[in-house]
């Protein structure tokens, strides 16, 4: 059963998120916001108070006609204890997806903290009779399984079990399995919320502001370099301020996650990610190899690149997304962002426009940056009957446009891949990705096609670059960070010296030599919320970096045909491997030169802005 947390997809963090000041500026116009009502109109709504007594009883109800009889359902009674565990699985998440949006539009509201804890606690307690189905469906020896699915209705959910057999070796006994379901609203969730109060209630001072986290990382893409700076400095002071307890919510989550996986016998720390994913660890492996030796070529040129732009031997670190000094600071309100990634995915598909469209009109987006709203940005898909929603922190800057265009591409997928059905419609994280970054791709190159200048075309490119270093760069230094985090975690206990030593490990070499670091930001690892909600995530944005620069290339060299082949994947949700999605592509994620192909045209831009310098 599904919990908000599982379900929740962010954007890529490009490791700050673009939010920032309280309040909505007059100049970005109209701001929407979320209406939840196609969930429940209300905490207090007898709609909600019925779903709950109806999952209660139906999830004993379940138990009592399935627990100890799995093995002996023949086809078409399989079928049905499946289309009854669906239902529930809606009727679960549609509940947690209320508490949760309606929690991180306000973070800090303790009514909202306690109906999400309530709600987590209830349906913890009504789905715990439910542990029994994975576990049975697992003891179904291979031939039995083999007939049962045999069956053309039964077998579309086919993947479902698959994925779920996968985890036979990592299974525990009946009684401890319920344990862990029953603990886990005082495990991981706790720490989880702990860690989004902490960020949500932290205190920037910069100048003569006080400012909260998102409006102190927007300052790091302030035009005024003592400004960056300022924000900077302020940071790394709150955070080393705070670091004792952001060391211990690392230290008790690595090591909870050490003893289940330990339980569980899973090889690695990054085993049941790769298992969730539905990708083979080689094949990440590959990923992460490709990009590491690619280092020299892509981030340590490019910065360098920069220094001379802005007329520096050495780069700071809040230099690192300064703006270009031939950047003109520019504010886009809404209607013209809303314009430019319409016009985008339209100018791709008029079908992409007509599923982006509702998101704009009905309610299904909350943009503006308000007290105590989670930082970052999302695209939930909530349940299948229902509808995605998506959160921003918009302030007109130009790469919040592309957040959007990335977010909205999100909800295009999810509003496809709904079709499946709840079970099947999940996408792994690292096919997740691709939509949304397509979409950033789509909403870039027409910018880039039509630039005036050239000084506007290397400002389109610069940017570019940037974002896709750090999607694909930064988020592989992440990814080597957590390994070598839970590492060590499992040989002791971490001081916070430790987990900074770990951190400032893999930032001289992403980043590249022209960088110094100023004394604090070996705390920088403290507010990133993957390394917290969801462990070893974060290679997924570079996986769909590098598949959607495959994939792009592909749409270039050979339009005919590829928009129906692309809504094809998007609509295959969790249905299908990653491999038979790409095969009608003629790509194959598991080659090697499969990453180096995506990696070459973010190089090949890098070699656009070297021959603009000649």
């Amino acid at each position: 059963m599904q919990h908000f947390s599982s379900r929740r997809s962010t954007s890529a963090p490009r490791d700050l998120f673009r939010d920032s000041r309280e309040g909505s500026a007059p100049a970005l116009g109209d701001l929407p916001q979320w209406d939840l009502s196609d969930l429940y109109p209300a905490p207090d709504a007898p709609a909600l108070a019925d779903d709950l007594a109806w999952l209660e009883t139906e999830c004993a109800d379940f138990a009592a006609d399935y627990e100890g009889k799995l093995a002996g359902l023949d086809a078409a009674a399989f079928l049905r204890c499946v289309e009854r565990y669906e239902a529930l699985d809606i009727v679960a998440g549609r509940i947690m997806s209320f508490a949760g949006l309606r929690y991180y539009q306000n973070t800090t509201d303790s009514a909202r903290a306690k109906f999400l804890a309530d709600m987590q606690d209830r349906i913890t307690v009504f789905t715990t009779p439910l542990v029994f189905f994975s576990l049975e469906v697992n003891r179904i020896d291979d031939a039995a399984y083999e007939a049962l699915f045999a069956d053309a209705a039964l077998g579309r959910y086919r993947p479902v079990f698959d994925r779920m057999r996968a985890l036979r070796p990592h299974q525990l006994s009946d009684e401890l399995e319920r344990f862990l379901h029953d603990q886990s609203t005082v495990g991981a969730a706790a720490w989880n919320r702990l860690f989004d109060e902490t960020i949500a209630g932290l205190e920037f001072i910069v100048g003569e502001e006080a400012l909260n986290l998102e409006s102190t990382l927007d300052l790091l893409t302030d035009p005024d370099r003592a400004r960056r700076e300022a924000a900077a400095r302020a940071l790394a002071e709150v955070f080393g301020g705070n670091l004792r307890l952001f060391s211990r919510v690392q230290n008790t989550l690595a090591k909870e996650k050490e003893i289940e996986d330990r339980w569980r016998k899973m090889p690695t720390p990054q085993h049941g990610r790769h298992l969730a994913n539905h990708v083979e660890p080689e094949v990440v492996e590959a990923l992460r190899n490709a990009v590491v030796a690619a280092y020299p070529r892509l981030s340590h040129r490019y910065y360098a690149l920069k220094a001379r732009w802005m007329g520096l031997d050495k780069l700071q670190v809040w230099d690192r997304n300064a703006p270009l000094p031939i950047d003109p600071p520019r504010t886009i309100d809404w209607p013209t962002a809303r314009g430019m990634v319409m016009e985008a995915y339209a100018g791709f598909s008029p079908k992409m426009a007509e599923i982006a469209e509702p998101f704009f009109e009905r309610g299904w987006i909350d943009a503006a940056v308000k007290p105590g709203k989670a930082p970052g940005a999302f695209a939930h898909p909530t349940v299948t009957p229902v509808h995605p929603y998506i959160m921003l922190n918009y302030l007109g800057k130009p790469r919040d446009v592309m957040t959007l265009a990335h977010e909205l591409g999100h909800g295009v997928h999810q509003v496809l891949a709904a079709g499946q059905g709840e079970l099947l419609s999940s996408t792994p994280l690292t096919l997740a990705e691709t939509a949304s970054v397509f979409g950033e791709m789509l909403t870039f190159k027409r910018l880039l096609a039509a630039a005036k200048t050239p000084a506007e075309r290397k400002t389109l490119l610069a940017g570019k670059v940037e974002d896709m270093i750090n999607t694909v760069v930064r988020q592989i230094a992440f990814y080597d960070f957590e390994c070598k985090l839970h590492a060590a975690r499992s040989e002791g206990e971490l001081t916070p010296d430790d987990i900074n030593a770990l951190w400032m490990s893999v930032q001289a070499e992403s980043l590249g030599p022209v960088f110094e670091f100023m004394e604090g930001y070996e705390t920088f690892w403290a507010y990133i919320p993957h390394f917290v909600h969801s462990p070893f995530y974060v290679y997924a944005y570079a996986f769909g970096d590098g598949l959607v620069n495959a994939l792009y290339a592909v749409y270039e060299d050979n339009p005919e045909g590829f928009q129906d082949k692309y809504f094809d994947m998007l609509r295959a949700g969790g249905s299908r491997h990653h491999r038979e999605l790409l095969a009608p592509f003629g790509l194959d994620a598991s080659d090697p030169a499969f990453w180096d192909k995506g990696l070459s045209m973010i190089s090949g831009f890098i070699d656009e802005l070297e021959a603009m310098e000649e």
